[in-house]
């Protein structure tokens, strides 16, 4: 565990100093060298579940609303999930073109999500192969009884996660990322499950058409307890572009749509069409006032 630790806080260490370092080289480019930063590597600021580097820009804020149903397995009975539904209403605003801040809600463990994204290097041509962000998220759990976990602190509520987001874009296509995670969960469901748990995130998207293409994204969770009832995430979509619009068809085996919940409580199972259908809609809003 402790080698495992080390490896991971090296991972987000030595991917922050080097992307600072070369931030400093950069401090010396002429104009024209900005003409070579690599854009539009994601439509979307989240694949499925994952973030993407892209952030919203300055004064402008952007509501998303994630929904995801219930369970296909069941048929008909429940018009394959339509009938039970989670939902994520999350606000991401532009507090400078590098720096974002964003508050959540979720209806899966009735939790409250307070975020921060931050730019820290561009992909460049024939340089600098990734676009690399920092993502961290502190969470509150709501939904824990007192009455029923009499020793319950405010401390167990609380689950954080911390992420460096690596993508590259590799033509005008195809695109792809690489999620390393730290993540911390103050009450964990299964006796052997470890409070601090790792995760490497994958994801891509390819485009039929400059508005169109199939997204997908998987988590691999690396320490999860032999006892656990639980999967790793795996992810599928269409996304559509249109405009101030960015519209997402999805299919995951999780219903929870924070990282804490669908990195490490993925309940449904692909090979048993155990999984949930569902949909990400995202409108940005310019708060700048125009005179």
């Amino acid at each position: 565990m402790i080698k495992l630790t080390g490896l991971f806080f090296s991972l987000l260490l030595s991917g922050s100093l080097f992307a600072q370092n070369s931030l400093l080289d950069q401090l010396n480019e002429t104009d024209s060298d900005e003409k070579v930063v690599v854009t539009s590597t994601f439509k979307g600021y989240k694949l499925v579940n994952f973030e993407t580097p892209k952030l919203v820009p300055k004064n402008h804020l952007n509501f998303i609303v994630a929904h995801r149903f219930g369970t296909i397995k069941n048929g008909i009975d429940d018009l394959f999930g339509l009938d039970y539904a989670s939902t994520r209403l999350q606000f991401v605003y532009g507090l400078t073109d590098k720096i974002n801040l964003s508050f959540s809600r979720s209806k899966f463990r009735k939790t409250y999500d307070f975020g921060a994204k931050y730019h820290i290097i561009n992909q460049k041509k024939d340089g600098f192969p990734f676009t690399i962000a920092g993502h961290h998220l502190l969470g509150i759990d709501t939904s824990l009884d007192k009455d029923l976990l009499p020793g319950l602190e405010f401390s167990n509520r609380l689950r954080s996660t911390h992420q460096l987001i690596m993508a590259s874009k590799i033509n005008e296509k195809l695109s792809v990322e690489f999620v390393p995670t730290i993540l911390h969960d103050g009450l964990v469901e299964v006796d052997e499950q470890d409070n601090l748990q790792y995760a490497l995130g994958f994801g891509g998207r390819y485009l039929f058409t400059k508005r169109m293409g199939i997204v997908v994204d998987y988590g691999l969770h690396l320490n999860r307890a032999s006892t656990s009832p639980y999967r790793n995430v795996f992810s599928i979509g269409y996304e559509i572009e249109t405009g101030g619009h960015v519209f997402q068809l999805h299919f995951s085996n999780a219903q929870g749509m924070y990282e804490n919940a669908f990195i490490t409580q993925a309940g449904g199972n692909w090979s048993k069409r155990d999984v949930f259908f569902g949909f990400n809609i995202s409108r940005i809003f310019n708060l700048k006032s125009k005179k």
